[in-house]
Order: structure tokens, then C-alpha cells, then sequence
């Protein structure tokens, strides 16, 4: 496993970097991955009122086809990297479990059945597009979609569904519940 570390707005020190791949190595101890890369970036934030969480960590990898990507946030590096480290362990004991239950289970049920249409907001002002993603996608279940957006904490997801072999975008409704927007 190749262990990454950079700062942001902040230089990372030897004895940092030390610490920091010896809590990766523990961590990935849950997936015996070899040849995988984690990346670490360390940031720091330099604003009086955000004091309390000053330097944010962020730790990124692909396992086995799917993005882990955790943060964490202190009021120093190693604090932030404590937090940061216990969420990267945590998620890669929700993914292996995850992927050992899917291989043992048949079922591939649909999301959302009830076919609710998606809310839309109106908004008068002119929305400027500040950040532009491209990613491969390669096919997955939507079952597999709601895993990689629980890994990514995101609120919603586009993926390219395996079944149907067409594009969909799973959501987090206000409720807690998902939401699954297929083309008609």
C-alpha cells in the first residue's frame, strides 16, 4: 500500500508522515490490498472564528473498484488525522461487509418503486457553473450506487445502472430516504 501525504497551506513533517502511515497501514489491515494508493492531504484553515477546526484531513483511496473518501477536522494535524482515520476505518469495515453480504444474496430489488417525480427548485437568479467533474463510469447496480454515495457522503450520485444500461441519479430525499431518477 503506497501512503500519500501533502499539505495544503501548510507543510507536513517527517514525524507527521510517520504517524500518518502507520494509522493508514492499521487501518488498511481490513482490505489486504497490495499496490493500492491512499492520499492524505492535510489543510489548514487560517481564520479566528474557525478555530476549533482549523486543519482538515482528508483521506482518499479506491478499493476494489470504489472510492473511499473520509474527512475529518481539529484543532491540530494529529487530532484531525485521529478523526480522519477512525471514519477511513470505519468505512472500509462498512464496504467489505457490504461486499461480503452482496455476494452472498441474490436479491437485486429496485429503489423507490413508487415513482415519485423528483422536487424541483425555482430560483430567479442567474446560477453560474463554478466546477466542472469527468469521470469513467462503468456499470453498477443501483445497490452499488447507494454504497459508493454512503462511501463518497454525498446527497446524490449519477451512475450508469448495469440492468438497464442507462443513466440514473440516486438522491437523499428530506425524509432520509433515497430516491432513484430514471429517463422515461
Amino acid at each position: 500500500m503506497e501512503v500519500r501525504v501533502h499539505g495544503k497551506h501548510m507543510q507536513v513533517g517527517d514525524e507527521l508522515r510517520e504517524m500518518v502511515a502507520e494509522g493508514v497501514a492499521r487501518a488498511g489491515r481490513i482490505f489486504e490490498q497490495d499496490g493500492s494508493i491512499v492520499d492524505v492531504e492535510f489543510a489548514e484553515r487560517r481564520n479566528p472564528r474557525r478555530a476549533d477546526d482549523r486543519y482538515r484531513v482528508e483521506i482518499t483511496t479506491v478499493i476494489s473498484g470504489h472510492v473511499v473518501r473520509v474527512e475529518g477536522s481539529a484543532p491540530d494535524e494529529r487530532s484531525a488525522f485521529d478523526t480522519a482515520s477512525e471514519k477511513y476505518e470505519r468505512s472500509l469495515r462498512k464496504l467489505k461487509t457490504r461486499l461480503i453480504q452482496r455476494t452472498r444474496t441474490d436479491d437485486h430489488k429496485r429503489l423507490n418503486d413508487t415513482g415519485q417525480p423528483a422536487e424541483e427548485g425555482l430560483d430567479t437568479d442567474e446560477p453560474q457553473i463554478v466546477r466542472v467533474k469527468q469521470f469513467a463510469m462503468k456499470p453498477m447496480l443501483p445497490q452499488e450506487a447507494v454504497l459508493q454515495m454512503e462511501l463518497l457522503d454525498h446527497s446524490f450520485f449519477f451512475f450508469l445502472n448495469g440492468e438497464t444500461n442507462r443513466y440514473g441519479v440516486l438522491y437523499r430525499r428530506r425524509d432520509g430516504s433515497l430516491g432513484l431518477i430514471e429517463p422515461a
